[in-house]
């Protein structure tokens, strides 16, 4: 039998199909769906992190959508998870997650498939993103990339000479720790001017509230969040206009360190914050050109990930599928 499926993409044709079920594990949500090449067909509901008090709890509740899913899709042959900190992708094990309490030193790879029967990847979030747009998205066919994600923290992933460049203990990427300031905002691992603490999505909403307040406008919290920013900036709102050269001036600081070191064919952003266009890519543009000499900007490209919030989840079913993770 020849099997078409309809998506929002259009028709798909599933004939010899390799499924695989993808996790973004996010510091606020978890979204897990099937996937099939670049294609999410078919989601669980999204969990709420900081609902689950203990790791166990979170990752029952993680099993029990991918297991509810398996029922309703038998193909599915591997399961892939990427989370927000430092993992071991050789042993699936996780060392610490940035923003997500109690989680350090889980042998999660072996307990998802022991709760599953799937064989289980489990990776770094921004390294799944980098997968997914390297391969098939923004930066397909490039062979030197710098990937960053935007979201309650900030995470980040290299491809250099054509390869996932992991590093030594299998943590490279992790441009949201690198300092934009050496004596600025003390990050969580004593590192001061820690990007992270500058563009993550709390950080961003509490400068916002100090910059109306200082414009002699008192917000509530629900009108600094990154939604009403956009918003805002969109409805030519000055405070927002000025936050927004501020959020692309400081990702530009960190970004040019990455350009200059890496000397990238392009910088792929993904996460909440690209939500607002040009608010954000211009300023961030800008700035990054100008703090490139010659041979470091030309032909440099600054993107947004082509899959949005599926970047994760198409990313850690692909390398599911390839089942590259050593034995636990």
């Amino acid at each position: 039998m020849h099997l078409l499926l309809r998506s929002d993409s259009g028709v798909i044709d599933m004939n010899g199909s390799h499924l695989a079920i993808g996790v973004d594990f996010g510091a606020s949500n978890i979204r897990t769906g099937v996937v099939y090449q670049s294609h999410v067909i078919d989601h669980a509901p999204p969990l709420a992190t900081r609902e689950f008090d203990e790791p166990e709890a979170l990752i029952d509740a993680i099993a029990r959508n991918v297991n509810e899913l398996r029922s309703k899709h038998p193909g599915v042959e591997a399961l892939g998870a990427g989370l927000p900190g430092f993992v071991d992708y050789h042993k699936g094990w996780v060392h610490h997650l940035t923003h997500v309490p109690s989680w350090s030193s889980i042998p999660l790879g072996r307990i998802l498939e022991q709760k599953t029967s799937l064989p289980t990847v489990v990776d770094n979030r921004a390294n799944c993103m980098a997968i997914a747009e390297w391969r098939c998205g923004a930066a397909r066919g490039l062979q030197d990339a710098v990937f960053i994600n935007l979201e309650t923290g900030v995470g980040g992933a290299i491809v250099a000479n054509g390869q996932l460049i992991r590093g030594s203990r299998h943590v490279a990427g992790e441009i949201g720790q690198t300092s934009l300031d050496w004596q600025g905002r003390m990050g969580g691992f004593g590192n001061p001017g820690a990007m992270e603490k500058y563009l993550g999505s709390q950080e961003i909403g509490n400068d916002a509230r100090d910059a109306y307040e200082a414009a002699g406008v008192t917000k509530p919290a629900s009108d600094c969040t990154l939604k009403a920013l956009i918003a805002a900036g969109h409805q030519k709102d000055p405070v927002a206009l000025e936050l927004w050269q501020g959020i692309g001036r400081k990702l530009a600081t960190s970004l040019a360190n990455a350009c200059w070191l890496l000397n990238p064919e392009a910088v792929v952003i993904g996460g909440t914050m690209t939500r607002g266009g040009e608010l954000l890519f211009k300023p961030l543009r800008d700035h990054l050109f100008e703090m490139l000499s010659y041979p470091f900007k030309d032909h440099l490209m600054v993107l947004p990930a082509a899959f949005g919030r599926e970047s994760g989840t198409i990313g850690a079913a692909a390398l599911a599928l390839e089942g590259e993770q050593m034995s636990v």
